[in-house]
């Protein structure tokens, strides 16, 4: 068995500096509603989710199977295509990042692993049965279910509450936010930390020193998750306001509803060994919450934005990350010039965010138009929503300006209720 190499380290190195833009760019999965609506400050949230992800890496490696032995086929992959493919994954991560948009860090990464393999060895490097049966699908099946689950869960906390008034269970379902952001920061990392173990332990094994099919060792799991819950610590506050701002205004009770739906999916999907983007099942849950309350507005500008993001990842990462690997082909300066382009490039997304600095002082300034009209799927799905009964209906009513002449009476949006 053959010791590390020097590029062997700098793969590891790099598959750790991932695994903390993963962290820093998913943070808003678990905290962004929690914070949107006051349950926890900013900082006290982005520890606790830190700590709980930490926790999550040691629960389960089945995610880290699919990627070190199932994605791609082991024999015949290089060293450098894992650290090209890295390199498309983190300069994705940053680059959305910087745009405030909740893309997927899971498909950056499948996405660089496949553009990287398929410019070493063509089409036979991939397994195109585990990308979707394992990767497509459940981008796909992710989004839809969690929120779905939420609409129907935010419906279901109303109508329990209806005879109640909404300011005397606001406590309580702020309490149940924080348990419910506990545990989906839990589902992080126990789904998303294994992402980058699997691929570290890829890199152990197309360097010789790890037997193909070879579990994680525990040296991967702990550095792993310590990555990670830096990443989360550090905060990510610009996607954290557009989940928690930019795409609907929430109420504690839906922020319990999205939570606990995003949660139970991506604790299933791990249970099951599917690499599911967490970022795809937040934000689905967060807009299902939107529509579940009666009145609520999906800011679909926002929304539609996110989804282009989502629909480039694959592409985007796996695109730079066959340029990368076309470098690293060409030998040791190839290496030299492809980590040097990545240091460059992500200097300049840095210096870039300073323009306009996002931090846990301005994190619920919403960005987007607070006054954005009700889109079709909004309306229908309002139209067909019983409104709650009792305190919260005369709450809602409050805030409803009259119309003017000649105006439409469809409801505005409101300010989440803190």
């Amino acid at each position: 068995m053959e010791h590390i190499t020097l590029l062997l380290a700098i793969v590891i190195v790099t598959a750790l500096v991932f695994d903390f833009t993963n962290g820093f760019h998913d943070t808003a999965n678990a905290m962004a509603t929690t914070i949107s609506t006051g349950a926890l400050k900013p900082k006290t949230a982005v520890a606790m989710s830190a700590v709980l992800n930490l926790v999550g890496a040691f629960l389960s490696v089945e995610v880290a199977k699919t990627i070190s032995g199932g994605l791609i086929n082991e024999q015949g992959i290089q060293t450098e295509v894992i650290f090209a493919a890295l390199v498309g994954a983190i300069l994705w991560n940053l680059f959305t990042w910087l745009l405030g948009l909740p893309s997927s860090s899971s498909h950056a990464l499948f996405g660089g692993l496949i553009g990287a393999t398929l410019m070493s060895v063509g089409t036979s490097g991939v397994n195109g049965g585990v990308v979707v049966t394992k990767v497509l699908l459940p981008a796909l099946a992710a989004p839809l279910v969690a929120g779905l689950a939420a609409m129907l869960a935010t419906r279901l906390t109303y109508r329990i509450g209806r005879n109640t008034d909404e300011k005397d269970t606001a406590k309580g379902y702020r309490a149940g936010q924080i348990a419910s952001a506990g545990l989906v920061s839990l589902a992080h990392g126990t789904n998303d930390a294994q992402k980058t173990m699997g691929v570290i332990t890829l890199a152990l094994v197309t360097g010789g020193v790890l037997a193909p099919g070879s579990n994680p060792p525990m040296w991967v799991i702990v550095s792993a998750g310590v990555a990670i819950a830096l990443g989360t610590y550090l905060g990510g506050w610009r996607i954290i306001r557009t989940m928690g701002k930019g795409l609907t205004d929430l109420r504690p009770q839906q922020g319990f509803a999205a939570q606990t739906s995003a949660a139970t999916v991506i604790l299933a999907s791990s249970h099951l060994g599917f690499s599911l983007s967490t970022t795809q099942s937040c934000s689905g849950a967060v807009m299902g919450a939107g529509l579940g309350r009666k009145g609520g507005v999906v800011r679909w500008s926002t929304a539609t934005r996110m989804f282009i993001a989502w629909g480039l990842t694959l592409p985007a990462a796996g695109l730079v990350a066959a340029g990368a690997e076309f470098l690293t082909k060409q030998g040791p300066w190839g290496v030299a010039v492809t980590a040097a382009l990545l240091v460059g490039l992500s200097a300049v997304i840095w210096l870039a965010s300073r323009r306009q600095p996002v931090d846990h002082t301005n994190v619920n300034e919403s960005d987007g138009p607070a006054d954005e009209p009700a889109g079709v799927v909004t309306a229908a799905i309002a139209a067909v929503t019983p409104p709650p009964v009792g305190g919260p209906s005369s709450e809602i009513a409050a805030t409803i300006p009259a119309p003017g002449p000649g105006e439409p009476t469809a409801e505005p949006a409101r300010t989440a209720t803190v």
